[in-house]
């Protein structure tokens, strides 16, 4: 398997990566592509395009203040981005971390100190181990909240490396869902920004329905291939998250099925092929590696229903309520849709995992895609506009 990533690229001009948003999320303009064909609305219309009783899946992690800046007495800046939480306790937590100015810290410990609620909070953090790959970081504080909470103190909104610009207090909203519910993303799921409560509210009049799962949005989605064989980009590990009403409302519906965002679309097809794994292997762990649909192409596969059934058993055999588990899966061209029938979507960079699975969706088309929302002035990246996908 072979594919070739210079096929998946195209020129983005600077000037087309928004680096604010619309000042109302759904003034955004929407590309419609479906039987591909392609017109242009804005975001506040996307419901005309949504048939009723289809089915809205969002992805409702909420991105934590994951970036900490810390001053050395030297003056040095050294700044911290929290990627994955690895252990906490009480007051100490560890995370997997990525640290600029790393040359200047090479031992001891920093501080922040912070007033909060007429309290003196006090962060310490220090370097556990280091490699080239990744900087483990404990960090410490002084009173009784949790790491999340105390993010919220001393954190800053982890914008993407391509906006380049500083963090603003406004950043704190804008780079969020109206509907964020669980906190764990350092990465925002960007095609529902765009969601106002207003049109949310709207789809139980239109007969439209939603559910929320939860994929904690990792910083390996901004990491660019660099392999020259796609299939050896090292795919980044995410946490996925399921109710037994989420499974149950994706076996009973018959319609459309929408996936708000590559996030949801990777979660819930990740969870077709979980059921494919305990089908096979009972005391199966829900972990989906990167090229593991690929190895079943040839195989029997279980239908959609066969599937998720065998998942709600072994929540019940293992009296589970809540399904977690981690994502390696990677979508690229040849890929088979399990679950998703549409896709909402941002634009995405060149030669990137996203660009692959919108490829893999629409096929050559994504091409004309990109190439009309460049020509018709579209913004792109996290901040940018929107498209709803007809596969």
């Amino acid at each position: 398997m072979n594919i070739n990533l210079e096929k998946y690229s195209y020129q983005l001009p600077k000037e087309k990566i928004a680096k604010f948003p619309e000042k109302k999320r759904s003034d955004s303009k929407l590309l419609v592509y479906k039987n591909g064909e392609i017109t242009h609305t804005k975001f506040n219309n996307i419901l005309d395009f949504i048939a009723s009783d289809s089915l809205l899946v969002f992805n409702n992690t909420r991105v934590i203040q994951a970036r900490l800046v810390f001053k050395k007495e030297t003056g040095a800046r050294i700044e911290i981005f929290c990627l994955e939480e690895i252990t906490t306790d009480k007051n100490i937590s560890k995370w997997k971390c990525l640290v600029g100015n790393k040359k200047k810290w090479k031992a001891g410990e920093l501080t922040k100190v912070e007033n909060y609620k007429n309290e003196k909070i006090v962060l310490k953090s220090r370097i556990t181990s280091s490699n080239r790959k990744e900087t483990i970081i404990e960090f410490e504080w002084n009173k009784d909240i949790t790491f999340f909470e105390l993010l919220n103190i001393f954190g800053e909104t982890p914008l993407p490396p391509y906006i380049k610009r500083d963090v603003v207090p406004e950043d704190v909203n804008t780079y969020q869902t109206v509907y964020a519910q669980h906190s764990g993303a350092v990465a925002a799921p960007t095609a529902g920004l765009h969601f106002t409560q207003e049109i949310i509210d709207s789809l139980d009049k239109n007969k439209i329905k939603k559910d929320f799962v939860t994929l904690h949005v990792s910083a390996g989605t901004f990491q660019p291939i660099k392999e020259k064989n796609v299939i050896d980009h090292p795919m980044h590990n995410e946490q996925i998250i399921f109710t037994k009403q989420n499974i149950q409302n994706l076996i009973e519906f018959k319609n459309k099925i929408i996936c708000v965002g590559t996030t949801s679309l990777r979660a819930i097809e990740s969870l077709y092929w979980f059921g494919v794994m305990l089908k096979n292997d009972s005391n199966s762990k829900f972990q989906i590696e990167k090229l593991y649909p690929y190895e079943k192409l040839n195989s029997n596969l279980p239908s959609l229903k066969e599937s998720l059934i065998e998942v709600l058993e072994y929540m019940s055999k293992n009296k589970i309520e809540i399904l977690t588990g981690n994502t390696s899966i990677f979508i690229f061209p040849s890929y088979k849709f399990k679950i998703c029938d549409i896709l909402i979507s941002n634009y995405h960079q060149p030669q990137s995992t996203l660009i692959l699975l919108v490829a893999a969706f629409i096929g050559d088309d994504w091409k004309k895609v990109y190439d009309e929302a460049l020509s018709k002035d579209y913004r792109f990246l996290s901040y940018g506009d929107s498209s709803i996908l007809f596969s």
